[in-house]
């Protein structure tokens, strides 16, 4: 069992030509035993975004606080606190902080893809 602050988990920053002002952190994956999902915590910082980009597994995807977008289906969809997301395999997909605060997301993996 694991037990954790997410906070504590030591966290990656991304900045560069595909992403800007991203903080990741594996909060439960292969180094925990997880043998069947990876569960990811990430932090867009003000004016921060993913890169846009597709592949072949499903994620999904909690908005835990912040406001932002999400590019779906050709078209900028609002998120807000307590909202859910669900991507499905080859489906083209950026997310963008677009408020003054943090947009903090749990996105969970199946198990197999790169964690971060």
């Amino acid at each position: 069992m694991k037990i954790a602050d997410y906070r504590d988990i030591p966290p990656v920053y991304i900045n560069n030509e595909q992403a800007k002002g991203v903080i990741g952190r594996v909060a439960i994956g292969k180094k925990d035993g997880a043998s069947n999902f990876c569960m990811r915590i990430f932090q867009l910082e003000p004016g921060g975004y993913t890169p846009i980009h597709s592949h072949e597994w499903e994620h999904e995807i909690f908005i835990h606080q912040g406001e932002g977008k999400v590019w779906c289906e050709n078209n900028w969809v609002d998120l807000k606190p307590g909202t859910v997301v669900f991507i499905a395999p080859g489906e083209e997909h950026q997310l963008k902080n677009t408020g003054d605060k943090p947009l903090v997301f749990v996105c969970l993996i199946p198990a197999g893809p790169p964690e971060l």
